[in-house]
């Protein structure tokens, strides 16, 4: 369950954030899997701003993850669950039987100790990475590849997990969080479980300085800006009789904005 504060100061007065029971203090990141992180403060090449509300916040370090899975039939041991602040979810260092280690996005349950291997063979337990084509239908999982070998790329934040539903002429019929239902090639690879730190969506940030720690700068609503700087400004008094739309009059609130260039090919059944 996630901490509710007792407020001591005003910053706690509605403050909710997860408690992170999995995490062991006592152990540190190897050094070799650490890398610096360069800021860009949300600006491209030019300089210019291309994502607002981001800048400053506290210095990070990158936490290489391996998103392949690549070493086959070579058993590995949880050795601890830590915290990444790139990512909502928690990560797991892995302890290879051969001496090599490596960091994975860490399942909902998993404990240091735990076994998990990528294999193609039995058993079927949270942590460990199989192809699609191996796998038990009806199974929930996460950290799922796109094209084969290219590592993972779908269903890695916190909280989330996929079903794979069926298998039919080299492809398997996947469930996807926002509940798409797609074809996915077999020989894609994905990991059992949940991804862990569930309660993520549930944190209640609690005052604007844990927002600016985080590197997020202020919001202004577009009612309060000029004409000139937002479609929603300008008007006497609060005026409400805009569509709901971004700086650049793109459409919010039910606008799609899928690109029609984009095959829909793979879509067996859209997202709710």
């Amino acid at each position: 369950m996630p901490k509710i504060f007792r407020p001591m100061t005003p910053g706690q007065r509605r403050m909710v954030m997860p408690v992170y029971l999995e995490l062991d203090p006592k152990e540190t990141a190897p050094k070799f899997l650490l890398s610096a992180k360069k800021r860009t403060n949300g600006r491209n090449h030019h300089g210019h701003i291309t994502v607002r509300h981001k800048g400053g916040g506290h210095k990070r370090m990158f936490r290489t993850i391996d998103f392949k899975r690549d070493k086959e039939n070579i058993p590995a041991k949880v050795a601890s669950v830590d915290y990444d602040p790139n990512r909502s979810a928690l990560i797991a260092l892995l302890h290879y039987r051969d001496g090599e280690k490596r960091y994975i996005l860490a399942p909902q349950g998993i404990k240091i100790g735990d076994m998990v291997v990528t294999s193609d063979e039995p058993p079927f337990q949270i942590g460990s990475c199989m192809k699609l084509k191996f796998m038990p239908v009806g199974s929930v999982i996460h950290n799922v590849e796109l094209y084969p070998g290219r590592g993972a790329k779908l269903v890695r934040s916190a909280g989330l997990s996929a079903q794979l539903l069926g298998r039919t002429n080299g492809y398997a019929t996947v469930r996807m969080p926002s509940g798409e239902v797609r074809l996915i090639n077999e020989e894609c690879r994905a990991t059992f479980g949940v991804v862990s730190n569930a309660e993520h969506n549930l944190r209640v940030l609690g005052k604007a300085g844990r927002a600016r720690w985080m590197g997020i700068r202020p919001t202004v609503r577009g009612v309060h800006m000029n004409p000139v700087d937002h479609p929603h400004g300008g008007g006497e008094g609060r005026g409400k009789g805009n569509h709901p739309q971004s700086p650049w009059a793109q459409f919010a609130k039910g606008f799609r904005t899928r690109s029609p260039k984009k095959t829909r090919k793979w879509i067996v059944k859209e997202r709710r």
